[in-house]
């Protein structure tokens, strides 16, 4: 009959015990010395080997003739307790015997000697599953046992044993196996088993084991089950899982924001029956590397998980700041929590994968945050490229004129003089009339007047007058939803040869107010207030400044319209 690896080759003694030395050493001296506990708690993870100590400690203290505190596997009790004829080594279960009344029936048991051996003994497995009355009746008789009984407790649960059980066990607590010491001891039992192990295959299951032994030696066996050499890529295409290169492709995708790429790779995992949860904990790892080696490059090489190359995480991590790894990894751990409960498991992982690629998805605080973020860095660029921009060579000075001599008459007479224009009544004022000065009459003395210096080229564009703009926005906003509204508020424009260019501070305000919609009614409002046809264009930026001749020649333009304008 066939028997799983894990049982098949589970250790006999404390020498085969794997990464657990600092309890073995210590459980086989107390052995050997005869000073063993009447209660021991034993704590840790899954499949780090707490039953395992727990049945060759009751095998040793039972043991006629212990080598070095390791049961010799040979006496008669050693072959009793092995096979399970004998009944004085009692393991139990407390998930399902975890009622009071179980545990007085135990109770009133272990007060018998044993038949067979010196010592009974009872492993207690999950003990935290005791309800709080079975923990009240298990007290007295721990704290006060018989000569001949001994209680082996194991948990994977330490903070649910209640402190009275704990002040009267001795407690070992378990660590996690290192993954060299698995792939070793995989690689041992497939050389003795006669499995074509590779040492890739053995390194991708000793880190998807986790630490635990038991969990890596049941990936071997069902890895064998399909026949052929294991290596990575058959230990990836058995269990189901994305693999490294493709994570890593997965995680540049996001990186660079290309949702697309994300979906179709998804899709390419999915038809090829890779497992979402797997593909999402395999991101997580990743994440959690990069992270690391952002936050702690000198100290955080140890805490690596040891699944990807160095140079794949050299080349991910330069892509995004420390706070963007920290939102990838706290999303995908929701992300992963809530799958289990999900109806859609491949439409909750595209929900995820578009909340990495994009965090404005998310709906709350960080969607904000993502925002400004964008802004301040369009911003920062947009500074950046003014500063990198040649400054204009400064323009020359015109040659200062010196003043003319005019020679004025020795005594003109006033009555020469033009009269002086009288006041308009102050109804008839305008109130942006320029006011130009009256000509002189000319004069024989006056010497001939020189010649005017050519005037300077006009602008190349012509910004729009402030109320010409403000009249033009007020007459759009009452055409379209609230919603364009403040967008167009905080535009500006300029009009240059029947063009109209409407100037939007950012990015985010040009992607609001460029649509059909909006530019119908800015043409249509332009070209009723031009008295032509408009042309329009947007884009973002700051408009040109005009020069002072240009705000003149502005001023002197509105001047004359308000001057058609009957005042009632």
């Amino acid at each position: 009959m066939y028997q799983a690896l894990y049982r098949k080759w589970r250790p006999k003694v404390f020498a085969d015990v794997i990464g657990q030395e600092h309890i073995t050493q210590t459980l086989r001296r107390q052995v050997a010395e005869g000073r063993t506990s009447h209660a021991y708690l034993f704590t840790g993870t899954r499949g780090t080997g707490k039953t395992t100590c727990a049945k060759i400690l009751a095998k040793a203290v039972n043991c006629e003739a212990p080598v070095e505190g390791d049961p010799c596997g040979k006496c008669p009790s050693c072959l009793g307790l092995e096979s399970g004829s004998f009944l004085d080594v009692l393991e139990l279960d407390a998930a399902s015997n975890n009622g009071v009344d179980q545990v007085r029936a135990l109770r009133d048991e272990a007060v018998y000697s044993p038949a067979h051996v010196k010592k009974r003994v009872y492993i207690v497995d999950e003990v935290h599953m005791l309800s709080t009355a079975a923990f009240n009746a298990l007290l007295k008789i721990l704290e006060e046992p018989p000569e001949h009984l001994m209680f082996i407790l194991a948990t994977t649960e330490l903070h649910k044993v209640p402190a009275t059980i704990l002040s009267r066990c001795q407690r070992f607590s378990f660590r996690r196996i290192q993954p060299g010491d698995v792939a070793a001891r995989l690689s041992y039992v497939a050389g003795r088993e006669g499995i074509d192990l590779r040492p890739d295959g053995a390194e991708l299951l000793s880190r998807l084991a986790d630490g635990a032994l038991r969990d890596g030696l049941s990936l071997l066996d069902q890895c064998a089950a399909s026949g052929g050499t294991i290596d990575a890529a058959a230990v990836l295409d058995v269990l189901g899982l994305a693999g490294n290169l493709q994570t890593a492709r997965l995680m540049e995708l996001i990186l660079n924001r290309d949702a697309q790429g994300a979906l179709l790779l998804l899709d390419e995992l999915y038809r090829g029956g890779k497992d979402m949860g797997a593909v999402l904990s395999e991101l997580s790892v990743l994440t959690r590397d990069l992270l690391l080696q952002r936050t702690a490059p000198e100290g955080g090489a140890a805490l690596l998980s040891g699944g990807f190359d160095a140079a794949v995480l050299e080349r991910l991590g330069g892509r995004a700041a420390p706070a963007r790894f920290l939102h990838l990894a706290s999303t995908l751990q929701k992300a992963s929590a809530e799958l289990y409960a999900s109806v859609n498991r491949r439409l909750d992982t595209e929900l995820c994968l578009l909340r990495l690629c994009d965090e404005s998805l998310s709906g709350d605080l960080t969607a904000l945050e993502a925002r400004i973020r964008r802004l301040e860095e369009g911003q920062s660029a947009r500074g950046e490229l003014a500063a990198r921009r040649p400054a204009p060579p400064p323009e020359a000075p015109l040659p200062e004129r010196e003043p003319e001599a005019r020679e004025e008459p020795e005594d003109p007479p006033p009555w020469d003089e033009p009269p002086l224009p009288e006041e308009p009544p102050a109804e008839d004022r305008r109130a942006y009339d320029v006011a130009e000065e009256p000509p002189e009459p000319p004069r024989e003395d006056r010497p001939p007047a020189e010649p005017s210096p050519p005037a300077a080229p006009a602008a190349p564009a012509r910004a729009v007058s402030g109320g010409w703009w403000r009249t033009l926005a007020e007459n759009c906003k009452g055409r379209l939803p609230p919603m364009y509204r403040p967008f167009l508020g905080m535009c500006s424009g300029f009009l240059e040869d029947g063009l109209l260019t409407v100037c939007a501070p950012d990015d985010l305000t040009l992607g609001r107010l460029d649509n059909d919609r909006v530019r119908e009614a800015l043409a249509q409002e332009a070209e009723a207030l031009v008295g032509a046809p408009v042309r329009l264009a947007l884009r973002a930026g700051l408009p040109p400044r005009s020069s002072p001749e240009e705000n003149l020649k502005n001023l002197l333009e509105s001047g004359r319209r308000f001057e058609n304008i009957e005042i009632k």
